[in-house]
């Protein structure tokens, strides 16, 4: 009889979404009816969310899962792969527990599935918003098919702080291009049907302000104004909200001295209530229990905190599991607050279509047909070619001629498991290719590609160990002087060197700060062998950060940063380095000359007393190192050159210098191409509010446009000025512009502008 009611319930949901969205009324109705015959233990159970699988990302694991299933004490489950093992669980939830309610199944599908994409941080170098777009379209192909229907991406998190290992997985430090990242991101992952089978609901994190932690610490203590946390943190986050991300994960950081997963003005005043946010909030790894070492209290107190705040999904902690019903009987949590959070998450898989059928994601034909293709792996290769950012190449180095002997050398010369980068938990990383075999791919017939490691990582074996995690491991116990001696000796054989070094793939990412950034001492010496050989050296810098530089730059005559470029990064670093492609990737992020700048940004307030030049006394400079960065944001060469014609302002109604609401500008730029290959250029736009009733940034990105050109061909590029784009948060925190004088500025980078004057009546 119970199968029977349940079956019941399930036919009232027929064909409930559509490509034009949720009939939501029959939603309700739908959520109402299963809700009513929900024991409490029911409701707080689909607030749970235990970890369980073969892939792990923390340090706990359930193990009493299918009991809990069984139970209905089980909302979904996150990082299990593959569609039997996703199946055998579904199919407990669906047939063995009381009323049939199915699991949502998460993961970490971060920059891609079996087909890794480059790492967040390095796909928005590329600033090309279809590219990316296509990116998490194709992960959710992927995924899908695999039996998940649910990703913790994007990450959004605004990062000025390179010491912080997460700048990884996140877009850089500006809020504009953030947002339309977030954008780009979320439409891959969703489209514009949620029921469709090769879809999948996309969740915004870390809400909020983790990219800012005290010291550069991972989890570290977060403390900003709130002007500054809306106008410079949070666009990305409500970019996410406008998108319609179904979910929202909830930070570990503190915000005005209490933690995100248990704040309600964030969680509750910001997100649901001023932005609109409709869908679920699910907390970080174990974010809940982490608030008693935050001083928040016990488990018990602290669960019904993050409830009470607008927390609707327990990530592995179990406190809501094992305390709300006694804080209900306590009058700490009420009904309404469960029922709530109970309804989001049956809404969730409702619009997911898991009620239609539970197991929509689970057809074990298509993982074989749509994973780790043929096109999908063209895509993240293609993708990966725009990524890769040019920093330095005197004397014309690159791109290098298929002849003669090349020297390649270096710890990540020869690895596999480090080329997809962090967060690639579905990786299958035996299928990849080395760098060295790339190489010797693109040069067969033609140069001969000679190898040697040349050093480890480091000297120190335990900070090795601890950068290569996860299956990463690639330490040679050889003698260091031995493994440098080797490598000089086939360098001096060659014609060219080509350095692979930099950060292995952990040495970046989640709890992988940082204090220093410059190069390790290892390889630094191996550089120094190899330079004293007077060989050219192409330095390939592998990072999932900003780094510095200083001795590189003054040392090594060509620099490609190729950060972390996914599966097929060994190939699309080739297409780079033997011209194939012409680098095109643009730095979204300021890189400092010593870690002494941080935090550096291009985006800051002036103070009373501005200095951008080197020291003079009683303005605002250091005694030892300029102001400026060593790379500016946005900056990145190029095999060819490009020449920007003369900034134009025009207007439809009043004069070409002045904007109201009613009209727009036109502001308009000639780039040509005056090199002898084809390349692509990012155009930006910056503009910058002279007087405000508070402080205002020097320049803020506004606009930009990624255009590729032939040698000799010209494009005019335009941008359409309007009041909106001037708007910020002022000291009330209302949302709007202000008349006055503005700077409008275009170029190939935050520094190398042009600049035009207009005013907003």
């Amino acid at each position: 009889m119970k199968r029977l009611l349940t079956l019941c319930i399930v036919l009232c949901a027929l064909c409930s979404a559509s490509a034009q969205g949720v009939d939501h009324a029959r939603m309700n109705q739908f959520v109402d009816n299963l809700m009513a015959r929900m024991t409490l233990q029911e409701k707080i159970g689909q607030l749970n969310l235990p970890v369980t699988g073969d892939i792990i990302t923390g340090t706990a694991v359930s193990g009493n899962v299918v009991d809990q299933i069984k139970a209905g004490q089980v909302g979904g489950l996150f990082n299990m792969k593959g569609v039997k093992s996703i199946r055998q669980l579904q199919e407990v939830a669906v047939k063995h527990s009381r009323l049939g309610i199915p699991l949502i199944f998460g993961m970490d599908v971060i920059h891609g599935y079996e087909t890794v994409f480059p790492i967040p941080f390095a796909m928005s170098m590329s600033w090309d918003m279809e590219a990316i777009r296509n990116s998490a379209r194709i992960a959710s192909v992927e995924a899908t098919a695999d039996g998940i229907c649910w990703t913790f991406s994007p990450m959004v998190d605004i990062c000025r702080e390179p010491r912080w290992g997460r700048m990884s997985e996140g877009n850089g430090e500006d809020p504009y291009l953030g947002a339309a990242i977030c954008r780009a991101m979320i439409e891959g992952y969703q489209g514009n049907d949620l029921t469709d089978r090769t879809t999948m609901m996309s969740c915004v994190k870390h809400f909020a302000l983790y990219g800012a932690p005290e010291a550069g610490r991972d989890y570290n203590t977060v403390d900003m104004s709130r002007v500054r946390m809306f106008n410079e943190y949070f666009p990305p986050y409500q970019a996410g909200v406008e998108a319609g991300a179904g979910s929202f994960m909830t930070s570990f950081n503190t915000i005005d001295y209490i933690p995100a997963t248990g704040n309600r003005w964030l969680m509750t005043e910001v997100l649901r209530d001023r932005w609109g946010f409709d869908g679920f909030v699910v907390t970080d790894y174990t974010a809940i229990s982490e608030m008693i070492n935050h001083g928040m209290g016990d488990l018990q107190t602290v669960s019904a905190l993050a409830l009470n705040a607008g927390t609707d999904m327990d990530m592995v902690a179990e406190g809501f599991l094992g305390t709300l019903e006694k804080s209900l009987s306590e009058g700490k949590v009420t009904i309404q607050a469960i029922d709530q959070a109970c309804r989001r998450i049956l809404e969730a898989k409702y619009k997911l279509g898991l009620f239609d059928d539970p197991y929509r994601y689970l057809d074990d034909k298509r993982a074989s047909k749509e994973i780790f293709t043929a096109e999908h792996r063209a895509a993240a290769r293609r993708l990966a070619t725009e990524t890769f950012v040019l920093l330095q190449n005197k004397d014309n180095v690159l791109p290098l001629k298929r002849e003669g002997k090349i020297a390649l050398v270096g710890p990540l010369a020869n690895t596999r498991a480090n080329m997809p980068g962090t967060w690639s938990v579905a990786a299958t990383s035996d299928r990849y290719s080395t760098l060295l075999e790339a190489m010797r791919r693109a040069t067969s017939g033609k140069a001969e590609v000679l190898y040697a490691k040349g050093c480890n990582v480091c000297y120190d074996a335990e900070l090795e160990k601890n950068s290569t995690m996860f299956g990463r491991e690639m330490r040679d116990n050889r003698d260091p002087k031995a493994m440098r001696d080797e490598a000089v000796s086939i360098a001096q054989q060659c014609d060219v060197i080509v350095a692979a070094m930099g950060e292995p793939s952990e040495m970046s990412g989640e709890s992988s700060s940082r204090s220093q950034l410059t190069i390790l001492d290892a390889q630094r010496d191996l550089l120094e062998a190899l330079k004293a050989t007077g060989k050219p050296i192409v330095l390939l810098n592998f990072s999932g950060r900003a780094t510095v530089m200083n001795w590189e730059v003054e040392n090594i005559p060509t620099i490609l940063n190729v950060w972390f470029g996914g599966s097929e990064a060994a190939d699309a670093i080739c297409d780079v380095v033997f011209g194939d492609v012409s680098p095109s990737g643009r730095l979204t992020v300021t890189m400092p000359r010593n870690e002494g700048q941080i935090p550096i940004y291009y985006n800051h307030l002036n103070t009373g007393r501005p200095n951008p030049k080197w020291f003079t006394k009683f303005t605002t400079n250091y005694l030892d190192v300029p102001n400026d960065p060593l790379f500016p944001f946005g900056y990145g060469l190029s095999y060819t050159t490009f020449n920007y014609g003369t900034l134009t302002l025009s207007g439809n109604t009043l004069s070409r210098n002045t904007l109201d609401a009613d009209n727009h500008l036109t502001a308009s730029v000639t780039v040509t191409n005056t090199g002898s290959c084809e390349a692509s250029e990012v155009v930006q736009l910056y503009i910058r509010d002279m007087v405000g009733s508070i402080a205002r940034p020097v320049k803020e990105l506004k606009g930009f446009e990624r255009i590729t050109l032939k040698p000799g061909e010209s494009r005019k590029v335009t941008f359409d000025i309007t009041p909106d784009l001037l708007k910020f948060y002022n000291a009330d925190l209302v949302y709007d512009c202000e008349p006055g004088e503005f700077q409008l500025m275009v170029g190939p980078n935050s520094r190398d502008l042009q600049t035009q004057s207009f005013t907003l009546k």
